[in-house]
């Protein structure tokens, strides 16, 4: 019997944790042995959350909390001895088909690595439709690197990788699963889908999260092979950034010249990245909100990677 074990790290919020608990016992398994292991940075665990003990089999593992995230994925998958990992985050509502449709994608030659695409929930905001859009940009296709959300490969495969890095705090699963493709490729389908529960709602907490979120930036590059096609995100965030800068400067500085070119430039990539989504949405998600997610999202994620470099110079490793 084929057994999936799904691996979910988890800290704080258990009501997102049990919404994804609850879409995994709705799936359909037929014959597939299902395990779920919880590697949980809260120190203890209300009754409704052990009471999944008498439908799942699934085992709740305590973690400090000076682990990353790579450690608690890493810790959940040495509990267990499945034939397959399906590692999730602990926000993620999975359809029912997912399991079936994601083993079936795994049969397909050379393919090593299946994820589902995203879904807008009934009640999306404005942004989180941008976000569903954007990751959407590309399906049923083999990608270079994937969002670790939802995630399906095989023991053996995972065992060749080594594992999920432990030295970074975010970013991870783009440095893991680009390590998955030297061994097959990976395959974003349409066979399946997901609704990120935790998915942002609103524009400054977003752009709080992508601060965090960039402090990985550049320890994430370190030792691997960057694909021509990532190549615009590390650039495009500090040259938009740069040219608001600039302008601001310049203006104060009275060099009307210099200003209005800095701001043709920020403009000219906001413009840019912003016609791309545009073209591919189809009612959502509105023009104005494109353009408010990438003005928020440039400057966020340059500060971040700013502070990321900070700290790897203050301490000289990523903690």
């Amino acid at each position: 019997m084929t057994s999936v074990a799904f691996i979910i790290p988890h800290m704080g919020r258990e009501g997102l944790l049990i919404d994804t608990l609850n879409s995994i016992s709705a799936l359909k398994v037929n014959d597939i042995r299902v395990s779920v292991v919880v590697a949980s940075k809260n120190k203890s665990f209300s009754d409704e959350l052990l009471g999944y003990k008498q439908s799942l089999a699934i085992q709740f593992l305590t973690i400090g909390n000076e682990v990353t995230i790579s450690d608690q994925r890493n810790m959940g998958v040495r509990q267990t001895k499945s034939d397959y990992l399906a590692f999730i985050d602990a926000d993620i509502a999975l359809s029912t088909n997912w399991l079936i449709a994601m083993l079936k994608v795994l049969d397909s030659p050379n393919i090593v690595l299946a994820s589902a695409v995203q879904k807008a929930s009934e009640e999306a905001s404005e942004l989180e439709n941008v976000r569903v859009l954007l990751s959407n940009l590309s399906v049923d296709c083999t990608m270079e690197f994937l969002p670790g959300r939802n995630l399906l490969l095989s023991r053996t495969t995972f065992d060749k990788t080594g594992g999920f890095p432990s030295e970074l705090v975010t970013c991870e699963d783009y440095v893991f699963t680009q390590n998955v493709s030297q061994y097959g490729q990976l395959y974003y389908s349409t066979s399946a889908n997901y609704i990120h529960l935790g998915e942002d709602k609103e524009y400054l907490p977003m752009a709080k999260k992508e601060v965090w979120r960039g402090q990985s930036n550049l320890a994430s590059i370190k030792g691997r092979h960057i694909p021509l096609s990532e190549y615009p995100s590390f650039i495009a965030p500090p040259l938009f950034t740069l040219g608001l800068l600039g302008f601001l400067v310049a203006l104060i500085a009275q060099y009307p010249i210099i200003a209005l070119l800095s701001i043709s430039g920020s403009c000219g990539i906001l413009a840019l990245y912003t016609f791309r989504l545009w073209k591919k949405r189809h009612e959502y998600p509105s023009l104005f909100a494109i353009v408010a997610f990438y003005a928020l999202y440039f400057p966020a994620r340059t500060i971040g990677t700013v502070m990321g470099a900070v700290k790897t110079l203050e301490t000289g490793t990523e903690k």
